[in-house]
């Protein structure tokens, strides 16, 4: 049986005819409402998910699936889920019958057994980024879920928010002309105790921040990066940082001649912010990256603003949800599927080579099939409703 907090990867296996299979609806037809059951009841969870789905109108958590009954239970009174699993019933309780699909939002290391065993229940899968520890990991999910018929989606939220779909439709439009260069930066400061700052869980500023610098980058310039090169701190002394960097640079090679830098840090104020320079001029996003905030959008020509507008208040969870169950309940593949994610992992893990031994290190994707715009968009507002221990 598998305890909490045991990592076991499991390949996977063909499809029993016998098992419960989620429900594929054909174009155009939609079910009531997708039933998630959310796998980890930590922060982001409680601040961002589970107040986010009350905002949908085609999606509903009827489980929370944690390892802490009490507060799971608390969780689940506040917001109307009927059940609370334990993760030694996870398997028996997703087979049953009552899921649809599952949003897994544990600890980076903990990602492949779970989504590949949901797969294996016959759950779609919605997988915190990023995807996973592993370019093997990260396969091993794609191929577990293709297997089963089912959906595996990395939650890159910002694909299905009004703010960064307009940056993308104006680029795409030439508002800059042609997107030479790309600055960003992404800072935090971490708590001792989280589970972030892990070297068995992956965790680090690079992973739980610089993985949304990789995939914006990468979806601005629509193609995917040949070259990296980057430096590493382990801060001055700071005992936080015994087993993870506290800051990591990043300097990125792409088709065309185009480079694109981004540093993050979990020791420095919090602040997010993305830059794209083009020909024939500039756009920002400010902040960038969180949730919590409205996004305001910078165009400049020069040294001169020539364009500045604020988006209203959007709950990007709530798009991505929306975006999810509508992707299950209309048989549509995900634009930010399971290879959007391992392309990330790749990159990250090419980044970490890159620091460790000071060398440039090449990288060799295919193109993407797809790039977010106007159709995977959502627009939900924003919740209040929250319960946050």
């Amino acid at each position: 049986m598998v305890r909490r907090g045991e990592h076991i990867r499991r390949p996977p296996q063909p499809r029993d005819a016998s098992k419960r299979v989620c429900p594929q609806q054909p174009p155009g037809v939609s079910m009531t409402k997708t039933r998630i059951a959310v796998i980890g009841a930590g922060w982001i969870s409680q601040e961002a998910f589970l107040p986010a789905v009350h905002q949908t109108d085609n999606a509903e958590v009827i489980a929370l699936i944690s390892g802490s009954a009490e507060q799971s239970r608390k969780l689940a009174d506040f917001h109307d889920i009927p059940d609370v699993v334990s993760y030694e019933a996870m398997d028996s309780y997703l087979a049953s019958g009552k899921v649809d699909a599952v949003y897994i939002a544990t600890p980076n290391s903990l990602h492949a057994d779970q989504a590949i065993r949901a797969a294996q229940a016959g759950c779609h899968v919605l997988v915190e980024k990023p995807l996973a520890t592993t370019e093997a990991e990260c396969q091993a999910m794609i191929e577990a879920c293709e297997t089963a018929g089912v959906h595996l989606m990395t939650a890159y939220r910002r694909h299905n928010e009004p703010g960064t779909i307009d940056m993308l439709t104006r680029i795409r439009d030439g508002e800059i002309g042609r997107p030479n260069l790309i600055m960003s930066a992404f800072t935090a400061q971490m708590a001792a105790d989280n589970h972030r700052l892990s070297a068995s869980h992956w965790g680090g500023p690079l992973q739980d921040l610089g993985v949304y610098c990789v995939n914006a980058i990468r979806h601005i310039f629509a193609s995917e990066p040949t070259e990296v090169i980057a430096m590493q701190s382990f801060g001055d002394n700071d005992p936080r940082f015994e087993e993870v960097h506290q800051s990591m640079s990043a300097t990125m090679r792409f088709p065309g001649g185009r480079l694109a830098q981004f540093t993050v840090s979990f020791g420095a104020e919090p602040r997010d912010t993305l830059h794209v320079i083009g020909s024939e001029g500039a756009l920002s996003l400010d902040p960038a990256f969180k949730f919590e905030y409205d996004v305001t959008r910078t165009l400049h020509r020069g040294e001169t603003v020539v364009d500045r507008e604020t988006q209203p208040s959007n709950d990007d969870f709530g798009s991505m949800i929306t975006y999810f169950a509508d992707c299950i309940q209309n048989g549509t593949t995900p634009e930010n599927d399971g290879r959007d994610g391992l392309a990330d992992v790749v990159i990250l893990r090419a980044i970490e080579r890159a620091a460790e031994t000071g060398q440039p290190q090449s990288i060799d994707l295919p193109p993407r099939p797809s790039h977010p715009g106007p159709d995977t968009l959502r627009r939900v507002p924003r919740s209040s409703r929250r319960l946050v221990f």
